[in-house]
C-alpha cells in the first residue's frame, strides 16, 4: 500500500500509459535542437546562404567579363575595319607626293592659253590628285592643312625655323612635305617651316 502511494505521487516514475518509468526519454533535449548524430539545421541553412551568395558573386563577376569581351572585340573589329589598309595608305603617299611635286614643277605661264597642251597635262595631273586624294577619303585618310595655324607636335614635324615678324611666333609658315591622318590616328605628320620671333599668339597674351 505504501509502495503504490509512493508511485502515484512520484512523477518520475509513473507514466501516462500507468508503467512505472523515465517520464523524461519522451522530451529529448532543449527545444529545436536536432537530435544527436544529425547536423544542426539552422547551420545547414547558413551554409546554403553562403554558398549561395559565392555563387550569385561568382555568376556576376562572369557576366561582368563577358561583357568586356564583348566590347573588346567590337573595339578590335571596328579598329580593324579603320586602320587595317594603314601600312597601304602609308605607301600610296608617296602617289599623292609625286603627282603634287608633277603639278608644283609647271613653269611660269603654263597655265596660259598659249601653253595649252603643257596647261591640259598640269590640269589633268591635278586631276589625278584630287581624285586619289578623294579615294584614300573613302578609307578615312584626310591630307592636313598646317599652313597658317598654330605648330602642333602631334601632328607637325618642324624641320626649321623662320626668322620674321609677320606670322605669330610658333606658326606654321611652311609646308615641305604633306601629312596625313587616318581615323583618329596620324599617318604621316606634315614636315613644316614654324615661324620664330613674331609676335605671341593672341590667346597666350590674353592669358597673361
Amino acid at each position: 500500500m505504501n509502495d503504490s502511494k509512493k508511485a502515484e505521487n512520484d512523477p518520475a516514475a509513473t507514466n501516462k500509459d500507468g508503467s512505472i518509468g523515465d517520464v523524461g526519454a519522451e522530451f529529448p533535449g532543449p527545444a529545436g535542437q536536432a537530435p544527436a548524430g544529425e547536423p544542426d539545421p539552422f547551420v545547414v541553412l547558413e551554409n546554403l546562404r553562403r554558398e549561395n551568395a559565392e555563387l550569385k558573386d561568382k555568376v556576376l563577376r562572369t557576366l561582368a567579363e563577358m561583357e568586356n569581351q564583348r566590347r573588346r572585340a567590337e573595339r578590335e573589329i571596328a579598329d580593324a575595319k579603320t586602320y587595317g589598309v594603314t601600312s597601304f595608305a602609308r605607301d600610296m603617299l608617296t602617289v599623292a607626293d609625286n603627282l603634287r611635286r608633277a603639278a608644283s614643277s609647271a613653269p611660269p605661264g603654263a597655265h596660259e592659253p598659249e601653253g595649252a597642251a603643257l596647261k591640259t597635262l598640269i590640269e589633268g595631273i591635278e586631276l589625278t590628285e584630287r581624285d586619289f586624294l578623294s579615294r584614300l577619303g573613302k578609307y578615312g585618310v584626310q591630307k592636313l592643312e598646317p599652313l597658317g595655324t598654330k605648330f602642333d607636335p602631334n601632328l607637325h614635324e618642324a624641320l626649321f625655323e623662320v626668322p620674321g615678324e609677320t606670322a605669330p611666333n610658333g606658326t606654321v609658315v611652311q609646308v615641305m612635305e604633306d601629312g596625313y591622318t587616318i581615323g583618329d590616328r596620324v599617318l604621316r605628320p606634315a614636315k613644316v617651316g614654324v615661324s620664330r620671333g613674331g609676335p605671341k599668339p593672341a590667346n597666350q597674351n590674353a592669358s597673361t
